[in-house]
């Protein structure tokens, strides 16, 4: 009687969520596919797209079989996160990759991942740096390795956007995800770091890195002050939650800084 023949697992998945990047995720997508190694699925969630994306990533994935395209309609980044998690969950893989449609990555990104998270289950995630411009240059060599003594020294907070994040899938899950529904606002990034904080501990290394399109260095008006942005270097781990969703929250909904505000890209 012939084995049953077992379903490949991937060890990583890469969730790229995008709406909209028509001018962007052609790129991102080449990065995924180009990684230097053959454990990885790469999931593509449409989240609502009025543009060309999906049909670019469709066209872009279509000969490759460890590669989705599914789709999202509720409207928000973390709405469509929560269902490249799910998808990964499912496939029972061990780790994953959020990345950003409009960014660039190097093919050992993934690999440089699993190996900062190595064996240790204290290490629960793995934050990449973004810079501009070449790799070596005397500014981004200081730019790099000041980002990695800072977050060497303020442990207790987040350093990279979710363009940057990855993590091992189980402490994900139990942190509770993604997306987080008592946070609709904008900066989700840094409360998902403060929540996944709570499972472990985070890592990350001044050679791991990755280039977002330089749109993002205008994006103001969805960022938080300059007050807001001290009081979360200068507080405490142990007081973080008043911090979030004692202090900023309210702060954050009285300016109405909502998610869903970073659908309209008024600032590119």
């Amino acid at each position: 009687m012939a084995s049953a023949v077992r379903p490949w697992v991937p060890k990583w998945v890469i969730v790229i969520a995008f709406y909209n990047e028509a001018r962007f995720i052609a790129p991102t997508i080449a990065c995924a596919l180009a990684q230097d190694r053959d454990d990885i699925m790469l999931v593509c969630v449409d989240n609502g797209s009025t543009d060309a994306s999906a049909g670019i990533v469709a066209d872009a994935i279509k000969d490759h079989p460890r590669a989705m395209l599914v789709s999202e309609t509720a409207q928000g980044h973390t709405f469509a996160l929560r269902k490249g998690t799910a998808l990964a969950h499912d496939m029972g893989a061990q780790n994953i990759a959020y990345w950003d449609a409009d960014t660039f990555y190097p093919p050992h990104y993934i690999s440089r991942a699993d190996a900062l998270l190595g064996d240790d289950p204290r290490i629960v995630g793995v934050q990449a740096f973004d810079i501009y411009g070449e790799y070596a240059v005397p500014k981004n060599v200081i730019i790099r390795h000041r980002m990695a003594i800072t977050a060497s020294l303020l442990t207790g907070q987040g350093h990279t956007g979710t363009f940057g994040q990855c993590f091992r899938l189980a402490p994900l899950l139990a942190a509770g995800g993604p997306k987080n529904d008592d946070w609709p606002f904008v900066l989700y990034d840094h409360e998902l770091i403060h929540r996944m904080l709570k499972q472990g501990q985070l890592t990350h290394a001044a050679d791991h890195v990755c280039w977002p399109a330089p749109r993002r260095t205008v994006k103001g008006h969805v960022r938080w002050n300059l007050t807001e942005r001290l009081l979360y270097a200068l507080t405490p781990y142990a007081v973080k939650d008043w911090f979030f969703y004692g202090f900023l929250g309210p702060r954050l909904r009285s300016r109405g800084m909502f998610e869903a505000g970073l659908r309209v890209r008024d600032w590119e």
